[in-house]
């Protein structure tokens, strides 16, 4: 199995930044690849970013230019660089693993809250 940890979230003005971070134990020798998600109040979950362990990068269109996904190099990290924020980037963002056919392992969820 495999386990994950977020951290990162809170309160941040329009225009600011925030890093999230989560940490894979357990069987992480399995995971193909590592990401972030986010489900904001009433809308279904949705794709930010996603690594692979070869570096394939992937970003939604609405946070491309702002958003950046990097991972350490035991590739058991991965974190969420998060600039010029926005108010609809409010949501509980959440830390997925996957091999590649299935997922893995869901993080609990951390709140990222835009707002003046």
């Amino acid at each position: 199995q495999v386990q994950l940890v977020e951290s990162g979230g809170g309160l941040v003005q329009p225009g600011g930044s925030l890093r999230l971070s989560c940490a894979a134990s357990g069987s992480s020798f399995s995971i193909y690849a590592m990401g972030w998600y986010r489900q904001a109040p009433g809308k279904q979950r949705e794709l930010v970013a996603d690594i692979t362990t070869s570096g394939i990068i992937n970003y939604a269109d609405s946070v491309k230019g702002r958003f950046t996904i990097s991972r350490d190099n035991a590739k058991t990290t991965v974190y969420l660089q998060m600039n010029s924020l926005k108010s609809e980037d409010t949501a509980v963002y959440y830390c997925n693993a996957r091999s590649p056919y299935v997922v893995l392992s869901w993080g609990q969820g951390t709140l990222v809250t835009v707002s003046s």
